[in-house]
């Protein structure tokens, strides 16, 4: 199939020679056709010589690579990208293992498809578009999903009204593109939850915290927990099924703190250890005691965009501060960012001054980022966004 080309400024293809997979519209010298929002394109050097084809955009970013070779984008070539991703899924053991059916299949650049992530929950994959490419071929990329998954997959939820560019004015809407059932319980190391895919935040769960959340059990034992942030309840049932005197969950949203209680007795019903609070989490830091010996603060991101990246590490710093003051001496802090353009180093110095301000001894026990189904393309480095500390407080 002839695609359109796109001529790049003299020199603007090193990156590309370095597989990054990304073209910004500063680069480009010249466009010939007029290419669609999401349409396939071909990306040559100024000198005319093949480099990448992906997906045109409008916007800074305006060619999402698919391929460094001269693809043919077809059913074969998403059932390719499809299986390489579900075998890296079986070598990581989360395919296939029956205490867990949840994981992410598909990472954006990550698993070389720039602007798809594709979440699994029992027998249902949750679909998000974050490019209109992958919004364009929404259906053969189900398609190859369905042939690839066989029968664990049933059912197909497009999840992208508010994750797609809003000016391409691609009129997306939420629903099941295969199959349809009700069915919202899924299973992570022997934990069940309810997803919420059809209101929830994300996909309707957040994949990404499942290796943090293991670990956190580990520590759990007879500590009195606090989960700031806690959305679902992830961190709070993992710390009950770990021992934990209390526990006690506190969101903003009172949705959230409802699909927690639901969670937590689904796995552990009638137990009391556990209370939920709907909050916000800085009013909730002021007025609480000193009774926390174990702390997980999981903020939802703080800056999207450089332009936040001040005041985003701002509130690290605050919200930091604040569980250094209150925590028990002996105290375990686990402590997140999900920002991508906060970068490893910043959020460690936010959370180091905050320390400072304390005039506490603090240790690092273990610094985590995101797992193994969120893999981070060694070209892309922007694809690691998930940044936690776990700490030791005095």
């Amino acid at each position: 199939m002839a695609y359109k080309k796109v001529y790049l400024k003299p020199g603007k293809e090193e990156s590309l020679k370095r597989f990054h997979p990304w073209v910004f519209s500063g680069a480009i010298q010249r466009i010939e056709g007029e290419p669609e929002e999401g349409e396939i394109v071909n990306v040559y050097t100024s000198k005319k010589e093949f480099i990448a084809c992906g997906h045109f955009q409008i916007g800074s970013i305006a060619v999402r690579v698919l391929s460094f070779k001269e693809d043919e984008i077809d059913h074969e070539f998403w059932k390719h990208k499809l299986e390489v991703a579900y075998d890296l899924r079986h070598s990581l053991g989360l395919a296939g293992n029956p205490v867990n059916n949840t994981y992410r299949l598909v990472h954006g650049e990550g698993d070389n498809l720039p602007g798809l992530i594709i979440d699994v929950y029992d027998h249902t994959a949750v679909m998000q578009a974050h490019s209109a490419g992958m919004h364009v071929y929404r259906m053969e990329i189900a398609d190859a999903l369905s042939e690839v998954m066989g029968d664990v997959v049933r059912n197909i939820y497009y999840k992208s009204e508010t994750t797609l560019p809003f000016k391409a004015d691609l009129g997306p809407e939420n629903g099941f593109i295969k199959g349809g059932s009700p069915e919202n319980i899924a299973m992570e190391y022997g934990l069940k939850f309810h997803v919420d895919w059809l209101k929830g935040q994300k996909t309707g769960f957040f994949v990404d915290q499942r290796e943090n959340r293991h670990l956190l059990e580990r520590y759990a034992k007879g500590r009195n927990v606090l989960n700031m942030f806690c959305y679902t309840g992830g961190f709070s049932f993992y710390a009950m099924r770990g021992g934990a005197n209390l526990v006690h969950s506190v969101d903003s949203s009172s949705k959230a703190i409802d699909l927690t209680n639901m969670n937590v007795e689904l796995n552990f019903p009638g137990d009391t250890r556990h209370k939920a609070y709907a909050e916000d989490a800085f009013k909730y830091l002021d007025r609480m005691g000193d009774q926390y010996d174990l702390i997980i603060l999981d903020p939802p991101a703080f800056a999207k965009h450089k332009d936040a990246l001040r005041n985003a590490l701002r509130g690290y710093t605050k919200l930091n501060a604040k569980a250094f003051e209150k925590i028990k001496p002996g105290g375990i802090l686990f402590t997140f960012s999900c920002s991508q353009v906060v970068d490893k180093m910043s959020f460690r110095n936010a959370v180091f001054t905050a320390a400072a301000q304390s005039g506490r001894s603090v240790r690092i026990l273990h610094q985590l980022t995101q797992p193994g189904d969120h893999p981070v393309n060694i070209y892309h480095p922007e694809g690691e966004y998930l940044k936690g500390l776990v700490l030791y407080v005095e």
